[in-house]
C-alpha cells in the first residue's frame, strides 16, 4: 500500500509538472492570515493551492471533504453555496469562490505580476488539473469520524510535495484545520522550525495541543491516525 501511495502521489506531482514547488516573484503581504476552505482531492482547490505555494502565503486550511459536516456548512452560510475553493481574506474584506477568480485576485494582490499562463488557459487549464488527480482520486475526498482538536495544527508544506499531500490528505479526511506554512522551495519557512536547519524533512508540523513537532510523513500519518482517528 506504501508503494501504490508513493507512485499515486508522484504521479499527481508529475502530471502537474512541479508546480507549486518553488516560490515565484511576489508582492505585498495579507494584512491578515488568508482563510481557505477546500478539499484535498478537488482538483479547482489543487490549482489555488499551488498559486499559495508560489506566491509564499500562509493560510488556515478548514478541511472541507464530501460528507463532512464540520466546515460545510460554514462556507453555505457565508458564500450561499456548498462549492469550493473558498477564500477568504478578512484583511481586505474579500471572500471569493471559483478558482479562476481566486488564483486572479492572488497575483494581482500578492505577486508581482500576472497569473502565469498555465493558468490562463481557461477549460485547458481545468482539464490539466482534473486529469492529474487521477491517480489519488479516491484521497483526500470523503470525511472519516474524527475527533476535532482543541487547537488548529500547524502543517509546514508545498502543494508539489508527493510527502506533504499525503499528510493534508489524511489532514483533510479527518476534518483537521490547520495553519499551512508553505515553504516550497526558496521560502524562508523551510528552517522552521527546525532550527534552522532548511534541509530538515517536509513534512512537519506541529501539534499544540501536546506540543508535539514531527517530521516526515509517516509519523505524521501515525500521530493523527492515534490522536484524531475516530471508528464508527
Amino acid at each position: 500500500m506504501r508503494l501504490l501511495d508513493s507512485l499515486g502521489t508522484w504521479s499527481v506531482s508529475a502530471l502537474r509538472f512541479g508546480l507549486g514547488s518553488a516560490v515565484g516573484r511576489v508582492g505585498e503581504r495579507p494584512t491578515r492570515r488568508l482563510a481557505l476552505y477546500d478539499f484535498e482531492a478537488c482538483p479547482f482547490c489543487r490549482k489555488v493551492r499551488e498559486t499559495l505555494s508560489i506566491l509564499d502565503l500562509e493560510v488556515d486550511v478548514y478541511p472541507c471533504p464530501k460528507r463532512g459536516s464540520r466546515f460545510r456548512p460554514g462556507v453555505v452560510e457565508r458564500g450561499g453555496r456548498e462549492q469550493f475553493p473558498y477564500l477568504i481574506d478578512a484583511g481586505a474584506g474579500v471572500e471569493l469562490y471559483e478558482s479562476d477568480a481566486i488564483i486572479a485576485y492572488l497575483f494581482a494582490n500578492y505577486g508581482a505580476g500576472p497569473a502565469p499562463l498555465s493558468y490562463r488557459l481557461g477549460p485547458l487549464t481545468d482539464v490539466a488539473a482534473v486529469l492529474a488527480g487521477a491517480p489519488r482520486a479516491a484521497r483526500g475526498v470523503f470525511a472519516r469520524p474524527s475527533q476535532r482538536p482543541e487547537r488548529p495544527l500547524e502543517l509546514w508544506s508545498f502543494e508539489s510535495s508527493p510527502a506533504c499531500r499525503l499528510v493534508r490528505e489524511k489532514l483533510c479526511e479527518l476534518e483537521i484545520p490547520y495553519v499551512l506554512h508553505n515553504a516550497a522551495r526558496g521560502s524562508d519557512r523551510r528552517a522552521q522550525p527546525a532550527g534552522g536547519r532548511a534541509e530538515a524533512e517536509l513534512p512537519r508540523l506541529f501539534d499544540p495541543n501536546g506540543k508535539w513537532l514531527l517530521m516526515g510523513t509517516r509519523a505524521i500519518q501515525g500521530h493523527l491516525e492515534q490522536r484524531y482517528a475516530r471508528e464508527l
